[in-house]
């Protein structure tokens, strides 16, 4: 059972969500198109044009490697070898290296990747797509990925480390594998869950590797491609970006006017550019650059470049350079025969801020697509909604109109007196003709009485409300508590559930379902019930 509700409906969005989902002309300057299957005619065309073939044998001969010590399906590998044809293009997603995949949406971003290659292939078939997942494995920030929640418990690793969270040594890891078992339970998903968090991240030396295993054994069935960005070879096809950003600052003029302009138009700024948006990578550091006194300086260290010094270094170790959020759209774009990038809402949001430095760099602008959203519910949860008389689409509402609906729904008086204010306010009209004929210094004390006569009817209506609340009062509690079971803290299911909470019921036939639902370009948001799927529990 599948439904489709429009985002605005949901109210769990931004307003900027909502607007380019339904195509707003305020976007117009910000995007190459907004996505369609048309839309992308035009973006082939584009890309083929303005892209360095070169680059292609580089990408192949990277995934090539990396693909060389793991087992990936014919299917991926088809994909890897593809790459090097003129007539391949990517369509790409990227993620955090959250741990055990975090939260759901990683699940709807890369099947949201996979399906709409597979739309493209049937609307393009002179022409190869192949979806593509990009590692964030250069991000240092580990409190935002070093967790993950299962049934309302948060699993954590603990870890001193420092630098890009890839490089992470993962021995300590093991030691909650026992807290794991624990939570998963016993039986045949749980213990499938465990074998696979063992084999990746106990298998593995470090994050990157790990999250690299898992993400394959998850979606290679599919043809997914994995990248891992931070490659030498890859960021020597990046070394002109890199020095022109050192050299130039480029991208701080050009985001920060975008910005302003999104302002304008009522937008909040997702990010800030920097005067410099790369940072210095080597073992155990990521740390911003900065330019002053005519140096090249990396902060909280002692390293000091002048300007040969650091041009130098870029033709010697590029992959010491790490692009920040606003340049590493960039390298993707200059590195990847992409056409497409599909991400959350914040990620729309920053990727709007680019447009104009991707013109000044005269680097194509991807179509940019919101990535699939959905609810997961089970039959059993199905069959308590209808016992209550209630839709999934009613349990998006606010706690306090969700209430409301079923006291008005299921009681047995009518509790809305809009037809009577509005009577009242019919029958005062003549009284307010009358005052003006007889002394028109009487209006306002027809008013008064006018307004006095509708707080009554509205103090009454709230009186009977409250008193068919008490008289509804399990009714109402069954109904909240599946609302607070579906919206965990208030919030969307999808960015607080980890997918392991999900197999441990269902199996990874869970991941065959997304598969055959999702529609990327649909714009909308999908609620599926599940078969023997026990959230609840």
């Amino acid at each position: 059972m599948v439904d489709c509700l429009k985002y605005r409906d949901t109210n769990h969005f931004s307003e900027l969500v909502y607007n380019y989902v339904e195509q707003s002309p305020d976007f117009k300057a910000f995007i190459s198109n907004f996505p369609s299957i048309e839309a992308f005619k035009v973006q082939l065309e584009s890309k083929s044009k303005n892209f360095n073939q070169k680059n292609r044998q580089v990408l192949n001969k990277v995934l090539q490697n990396d693909y060389s010590s793991i087992d990936a399906s014919q299917q991926t590998l088809t994909n890897i070898e593809n790459l090097k044809l003129e007539n391949t293009f990517t369509v790409t997603t990227g993620h955090q290296l959250n741990l055990f995949t975090g939260p759901l949406y990683f699940f709807y971003k890369i099947i949201s990747t996979i399906n709409l290659c597979q739309e493209l292939s049937e609307a393009y078939p002179e022409q190869n797509f192949v979806p593509l997942y990009w590692m964030a494995s250069e991000d240092h920030d580990f409190d935002e990925i070093n967790f993950f929640n299962f049934k309302r418990k948060k699993v954590s690793w603990k870890s001193e480390q420092n630098g890009p969270v890839g490089e992470f040594s993962t021995s300590s890891i093991d030691e909650f594998l026992n807290q794991l078992s624990e939570l998963f339970g016993n039986h045949k998903n749980a213990e499938d869950l465990l074998n696979l968090f063992q084999q990746a991240y106990v298998g593995h030396d470090n994050l990157a590797d790990a999250h690299f295993y898992l993400v394959n054994t998850l979606f290679t069935k599919y043809g997914l491609v994995v990248l891992k960005p931070n490659h030498p070879q890859l960021k020597h096809c990046f070394k002109s970006y890199i020095k022109n950003e050192l050299l130039d600052q480029t991208a701080h003029q050009h985001v920060l006017l975008q910005s302003e302009n999104l302002k304008e138009k009522g937008y909040n700024i997702q990010v800030n550019p920097r005067e410099i948006n790369l940072f210095y990578i080597e073992k155990g550091i990521r740390e911003r650059i900065v330019k002053h006194d005519g140096h090249y300086h990396v902060l909280e260290t002692q390293l000091k470049f002048s300007e040969t010094e650091i041009l130098q270094l870029v033709d010697e170790h590029p992959e010491r350079f790490s692009p920040n959020v606003i340049m590493r759209p960039l390298y993707q774009e200059v590195i990847l025969p992409n056409l497409c990038y599909i991400g959350g809402g914040g990620e729309l949001a920053y990727w709007l801020q680019l447009k104009s430095f991707f013109d000044s760099q005269q680097i194509t602008f991807p179509l940019l697509l919101l990535r699939n959203s959905v609810l997961l519910y089970s039959d059993k949860t199905a069959k308590k909604l209808k016992q209550l008389n209630l839709s999934i689409q009613d349990l998006f509402l606010s706690q306090a109109d969700l209430t409301e609906k079923i006291v008005k729904k299921e009681s047995e008086i009518e509790i809305d007196f809009s037809e009577q204010i509005q009577y009242l306010k019919q029958q005062f009209s003549s009284l307010y003709r009358t005052a003006l004929l007889t002394d028109a210094s009487f209006e306002g004390a027809v008013a008064a009485q006018e307004q006095k006569q509708i707080n009554g009817l509205k103090h009454l209506e709230k009186r009977l409300l409250k008193a068919q609340k008490r008289k509804l009062s399990d009714h109402l509690k069954r109904a909240v508590s599946l609302q607070d079971m579906l919206f965990p803290n208030g919030g969307l299911q999808e960015r607080y559930l980890n997918f392991s909470e999900v197999y441990v019921d269902t199996g990874k036939d869970f991941i065959q379902v997304l598969k055959d639902q999702l529609k990327p370009l649909s714009g909308k948001f999908t609620a599926i019930e599940l078969d023997i799927y026990h959230i609840e529990n």
